[in-house]
């Protein structure tokens, strides 16, 4: 990306993102924007603690790890929106998500986010691309994330990527918990995140679930909060891809490695459906 940053004043206003979401449903194209969008954003503590509750953190001093992707959401909405990106936002699926805290979130009451699209691969059943977003205070980066999104039916050159395999730490589960039908329309009120296949069994139908399912944000926020005793609270990434879907209601249990500076989770349903799998370690570069 050559650097085409649009700088807005406020973070754009939801409801109108999501019917320009709901009115388009075509591919248009193949080729990414070359365009970034920026805004100043402020934290609210009491919306930090509702997020909190839903997702099992304990509040505290410091923000919630997947937080700051609640704050990029509309910024997000807004580019995925664009009349210029080439893919509907209501068939987009979240694939795997990175997170990289630089520094502790801790003391933050406005921060600069940055979103913007790269990296377009294709994929066995389509064409995948990053979601890119950053989180800084006067100091710099605080917090990355990078979100892969596959679209599927869309056709482009290239290498189909290989995924390095990774040796196996030995994981022992460390907690179980239930996933209510209404958590997607909880997970809603505290992120904004109205996407219809989360909210009720009647609106996933519409987008071919039978259920509406967990919010993948949803379950690996509520894994960290299970995980906060073993995990650094900077300098680390940590990175989930999302396999079955969870459909709601439902019971999951985590399992993960031993606390330190590198680690292994997966989320696991009934009769060992894998639902979610991930690792930490110090950040790169």
């Amino acid at each position: 990306m050559s650097g085409h940053w649009h700088y807005l004043d406020s973070p754009p206003a939801l409801p109108g993102l999501f019917m320009q979401a709901a009115m388009r449903r075509k591919v248009t194209g193949t080729r990414l924007p070359d365009l970034g969008l920026r805004c100043w954003v402020s934290v609210d503590p009491d919306k930090v603690n509702a997020f909190a509750k839903v997702c099992g953190f304990i509040p505290g001093s410091l923000l919630p790890p997947t937080y700051p992707h609640v704050l990029a959401f509309p910024l997000q909405m807004k580019l995925l929106t664009d009349k210029d990106f080439p893919f509907p936002l209501l068939g987009l699926i979240h694939v795997q998500n990175r997170i990289s805290i630089r520094r502790p979130l801790g003391g933050v009451a406005k921060a600069q986010v940055s979103v913007r699209v790269a990296d377009l691969r294709p994929h066995a059943k389509g064409a995948t691309f990053n979601l890119i977003t950053q989180f800084e205070d006067a100091l710099g980066l605080l917090w990355e994330e990078h979100s892969t999104m596959l679209c599927r039916g869309v056709n482009i050159e290239g290498e189909l990527a290989t995924a390095p395999e990774r040796e196996r730490l030995p994981i022992t589960e460390l907690a179980n918990w239930y996933a209510p039908a209404d958590i997607g329309r909880q997970y809603a009120r505290v992120s904004g995140d109205y996407n219809p296949i989360h909210l009720s069994d009647i609106s996933a139908r519409l987008f071919g679930f039978p259920t509406a399912i967990a919010h993948g944000l949803w379950m690996k926020s509520r894994a960290l909060a299970a995980l906060d005793d073993h995990l650094p609270a900077s300098n680390v990434d940590i990175s989930v891809e999302f396999h079955k879907p969870v459909r709601l209601p439902s019971e999951v249990t985590l399992s993960a490695s031993a606390a330190g500076s590198h680690g292994q989770l997966k989320v696991e349903g009934r009769e060992g459906i894998v639902h979610l799998v991930g690792s930490w370690q110090p950040a790169s570069e």
